[in-house]
């Protein structure tokens, strides 16, 4: 997860350490300036908090569940936000798909409208690569995934949706099979988030070989005084 948020050090990435504890920022993934921290306790805490004075209240620490909740109680102003899940595989997965990469994202937008408004990959955003789809017989999508935030070591499965009419028939399964297997083929690792309580979501990846990993974000309130 540190190699993902790390995003191969491009531009505006930065990282510290404090004793055994390491942190990342990096700006504008997967929606969030996200700061990923991991180590013990102690060493986290104190290194948090430097960090967080040095890069803003924009930036959301996130990490494994137990230590952001702890950075949650002992870093001034910082407050738990949520819970969910990283998967992660480094595994082709055995499915068998019609899925492949589109050209362009036409229809990709009205199809997340419909199926997944609440999603972070959207076409044209930064970081948002290219999409795949499991398309129907007049050539509309049914099912997509985005290649979005990829970083070197690991690539990232997003932007995940399937229209409403096409549910039922495994055809997520099918285009996030196909992602993973271009991903892993090309990054060695492919990782995603997903809410804890999505659990069709999760039983779909996990029998495409991904395991689980409870995490969780903080932010920083705007009265903090880091």
């Amino acid at each position: 997860m540190i190699l993902w948020a790390a995003q191969g050090f491009g531009p505006g990435i930065r990282a510290w350490y404090d004793g055994d504890a390491v942190a990342v920022a990096s700006p504008d993934v997967s929606k969030h300036d996200r700061l990923a921290v991991i180590g013990p306790v102690g060493d986290a805490v104190r290194l948090t908090a430097d960090v967080l004075a040095e890069v803003g209240p924009s930036y959301r620490p996130f990490g494994d569940e137990a230590l952001i909740r702890e950075l949650a109680e002992r870093v001034p102003g910082l407050t738990f936000s949520a819970a969910f899940g990283w998967m992660d595989a480094d595994t082709l997965p055995d499915v068998t798909t019609t899925a492949a990469w589109q050209d362009d994202d036409s229809g990709v937008e009205e199809l997340l409208a419909a199926a997944s408004p609440s999603s972070y990959a959207w076409p044209g955003h930064p970081g948002v690569r290219r999409w795949a789809a499991v398309t129907g017989e007049r050539g509309e999508l049914l099912s997509i995934a985005a290649d979005a935030w990829s970083a070197p070591e690991v690539g990232f499965l997003a932007g995940v949706a399937t229209h409403p009419v096409a549910r039922g028939k495994g055809l997520s399964r099918q285009v996030c099979g196909f992602v993973t297997t271009e991903l892993v083929k090309r990054h060695g690792r492919v990782g995603l988030m997903v809410n804890g309580d999505n659990t069709p979501a999760i039983k779909v990846y996990e029998r495409l070989g991904y395991t689980y990993r409870g995490v969780a974000a903080a932010s920083v309130t705007w009265s903090a005084s880091l």
